[in-house]
């Protein structure tokens, strides 16, 4: 079953946005004051549940994920077999219009019977016949039929195509959600430390006196939800690994690491090409199987006109009689014939011009739809660059927005610190930088869907 990983992604990284606007509400809710002799305890990321070394491990570039991806791909293999069906077809068509050759083997007795003809018998011994015919037939069905399967031929080759470009583009997608998830990891997995650090002082100065406990205990939320968030961030990345893993069919156990970055992968540079890249519909591969189907409806009239046209038959028999007697007989079997027949349809009471008619009225659909699909798939391609152009600058200003908020978060903690800044300041703080990365990583997603969204419609 075939699903969307980019979607999948973004309701996971807006959850983790949502986890985090709640914990401002929670932060500012004062909790009992614990008892001196009891110390909160900071929660940690969950560790995994198996910490036992691999039994293997797989290194990957992008390009060698999508090629393996391809080799294991039960897709590919049936679009393979499908391509092997339609040679198949076409030459069982061109068959039809080779010579075909049968033999036959007869035995016959008539128990002694004789032929009286005015007082002379003729013995009728029983007797064997070997036979072989040969017969050829030719007709303008036959030759459209030749024609169809080659163009069903032609869609068989374009559909393994088609099915290449979707599993590469599968691997890339999820090639592209590991790193984007992993990168979420490691900006939470940065926010945790910051937060512990804070908590750590402030618990030092509630010990101390000077801050209060309600602060610290602020703080504590904070840290234990950012645990939580990380715990479940992490197991949304190994469900994204799993999911190479099937694709790659490989071992559930076998380690996936992934050789490129984001860095390496998303670059201005490559978009910048790609949204210069002009657009030639007619090598789409959906217009392109369209185109064909359009023409496959084209020669069905053809078709359909011929089924009632005329049919030239030929054949020739060879025949050799053996009788199982010495007795004089008549043998009236040639043993050479040669035969040519021409069947000439006349009336068909309007039966096959109704069905010309109708074949013609499918032509004329498909057409429309041809038309129709070459300029929705133009539009589609400005609508594309236009989306891939709008995620970059989104992207661009969102990674700004990130360095602004952690300078600030960095700038009220040091406050903080010295007692210059309040916990509601620091919590606030923290909000902003959370969302500002989670802003960040859902730009990432829609960039990287919306250039995977224009190299499918490019072929690239």
């Amino acid at each position: 079953m075939r699903f969307n990983k980019i979607q999948f992604i973004k309701a996971a990284t807006l959850a983790v946005a949502l986890v985090f606007f709640s914990s401002r509400a929670l932060a500012q809710v004062n909790p009992a004051a614990p008892q001196p002799a009891q110390t909160p305890q900071l929660a940690q990321p969950a560790a995994p549940a198996d910490s036992t070394p691999a039994p293997a491990k797989l290194a990957l570039t992008l390009q060698q994920a999508q090629e393996m991806a391809l080799q294991h791909s039960t897709a590919i293999l049936n679009a393979n077999l499908e391509v092997q069906k339609a040679e198949a077809s076409r030459w069982q068509a061109i068959a039809s219009m080779l010579p075909q050759v049968s033999a036959s083997v007869d035995y016959s007795t008539n128990f002694g019977y004789q032929i009286d003809l005015g007082g002379m018998k003729i013995s009728m011994p029983p007797s064997a016949t070997f036979g072989i015919t040969t017969a050829m037939a030719f007709s303008g069905a036959q030759v459209v039929s030749i024609q169809m399967a080659n163009i069903s031929r032609r869609m068989a080759d374009l559909s393994l195509h088609k099915n290449d470009k979707e599993i590469a583009d599968q691997a890339k997608l999820l090639y592209y959600s590991a790193l984007v998830t992993d990168e979420t990891v490691k900006l939470l997995e940065e926010n945790h430390e910051s937060l512990k650090k804070l908590y750590e002082y402030s618990a030092s100065s509630v010990r101390v006196g000077i801050t209060e406990q309600t602060d610290a205990d602020q703080l504590l939320v904070q840290v234990n939800t950012m645990a939580n968030t990380i715990s479940s961030s992490k197991r949304q990345l190994e469900m994204i690994y799993n999911s190479i893993r099937l694709l790659l069919n490989v071992d559930v156990d076998t380690e996936i690491v992934l050789l490129q970055g984001l860095d390496n992968l998303v670059n201005q540079e490559s978009t910048g090409e790609l949204l210069a890249e002009k657009f030639d519909v007619e090598e789409n591969y959906d217009f392109r199987l369209l185109k064909e189907s359009t023409e496959l409806a084209r020669k069905q009239v053809a078709l359909t006109g011929w089924s009632g046209g005329p049919t030239l038959s030929v054949f020739h028999q060879y025949n050799e009689k053996k009788y199982f007697s010495d007795d004089v007989t008549m043998n009236m079997t040639p043993p050479n014939m040669l035969g040519v027949q021409l069947n000439i349809p006349l009336f068909t009471s309007w039966k096959q011009g109704s069905a010309v008619k109708a074949a013609r009225m499918t032509y004329k659909e498909q057409l429309n739809t041809l038309e129709n699909t070459r300029l929705a798939l133009n539009i589609q391609h400005r609508q594309l660059v236009y989306n891939l152009t709008s995620a970059m600058e989104r992207y661009d200003t969102q990674k700004q927005s990130v360095e602004v908020a952690r300078r600030v978060f960095d700038n009220i903690a040091k406050k903080y610190e010295y007692g210059l800044s309040s916990s509601l300041d620091l919590t606030n703080a923290g909000t902003s930088l959370i969302t500002a990365q989670s802003n960040y990583v859902q730009a990432l997603l829609e960039m990287v869907n919306a250039q995977i969204s224009l190299e499918q419609l490019l072929n690239k």
